[in-house]
């Protein structure tokens, strides 16, 4: 039987409400954003390279936002505590995450975590991009990357070498460098950049693969020698000091690391697009991009979908040199 229009009016009406009612939310999803402090998660201690950058972002990103942006340390497991954690928090962004090249490449394809950084976490913008660098105690007998290969070959299996954890760049860096000249180097993992500077500062490990940032404060002050930065360029930070592939031996070796902000994966796009606009135009600001520099790091910014692309990039490179490193976990 036929229904008549006074019949399918009134479910043709209660259909449309709910039509609209569910579109509601799409389309104001993040229209009062933010209305509370914004929460940064970093995967190391205070004092770190990471932290410095967190902290150095925050303030200006709060500016942004018109919001106070706190920074909540979580440190451990090479920053993959951390990463974790934000995967897991309010998608309402609220809850940021300064992924890191460690967390994010490395870790996952050293063993297992507890997230998969491509489908839980969604990428803001990339913040940073630093270089490594080989700094040693000033009583160690190598004041170059030279002397250190020789050093090695001496003394094979008794010079240890820090880095901020296990699977983190420091270490891959250090991985690199031994595949390459054959040499044994012993790994010592730390939680964080912070704990190996006070042990290499203070005698306690010889050599430390160190973030950039981390090292510079100690060079200058003569608490430690740079041997050598560990990308395809000298850093401004330190124009004297040689990358590791003007070691004869070393053509081509290369090892840079990276910071981007992340946020949980269900977080609307409105919001991730507005924290996108702010993070792009806090990271080109002149003062900023100045006190980064000095510290040896590079500001940077990218569209959601190009630091998307440069994750999978990373972790093609890298997956094929752990593999031929046989890393696994401690």
């Amino acid at each position: 039987m036929t229904q008549s229009p006074s019949i399918r009016r009134p479910f043709a009406g209660a259909f449309a409400g709910l039509a609209a009612l569910c579109a509601t939310p799409a389309l104001h999803a993040g229209s009062d954003f933010p209305s509370r402090p914004v929460r940064i998660i970093v995967g190391f201690p205070p004092g770190g390279a990471t932290d410095f950058v967190a902290r150095s972002i925050a303030p200006r990103l709060g500016e942004a936002l018109k919001q106070q942006v706190v920074i909540d340390n979580r440190a451990g497991a090479n920053g993959t505590i951390a990463a974790e954690l934000a995967s897991n928090a309010t998608p309402d962004g609220y809850n940021l995450h300064l992924g890191t090249l460690g967390a994010l490449v490395i870790s996952p394809a050293i063993s297992k975590v507890g997230y998969d950084p491509q489908r839980d976490l969604l990428p803001i913008s990339l913040a940073v991009k630093l270089q490594n660098i080989f700094i040693a105690h000033p009583g160690v007998a190598a004041k170059t990357v030279t002397d250190l290969i020789a050093l090695a070959k001496q003394k094979p299996g008794t010079i240890n070498y820090a880095s901020s954890g296990l699977g983190s760049p420091g270490h891959l860096a250090g991985e690199l460098l031994k595949a390459m000249t054959k040499i044994d180097l012993q790994h010592v993992p730390y939680r964080g950049g912070a704990p190996a500077l006070g042990d290499l500062v203070s005698g306690q490990v010889p050599i430390f693969v160190a973030v950039i940032s981390t090292g510079v404060p100690v060079i200058n002050s003569g608490r430690a020698i740079a041997l050598a930065v560990t990308g395809a360029k000298r850093s401004p930070a330190l124009p004297e000091v040689p990358t590791v592939a003007e070691t004869p031996a070393l053509k081509g070796y290369e090892a840079s690391n990276w910071y981007g902000l992340m946020a949980p994966a269900a977080t609307p796009r409105p919001i991730i697009d507005r924290l996108h606009r702010d993070m792009v135009s806090v990271m080109d600001t002149p003062v900023l991009r100045d006190l980064l520099a000095a510290r040896g790091v590079d500001a940077t910014s990218s569209t959601p979908d190009e630091f998307a692309a440069y994750i999978r990039s990373e972790t093609a490179k890298w997956g094929k040199v752990i593999r031929a490193a046989n890393l696994t976990p401690n």
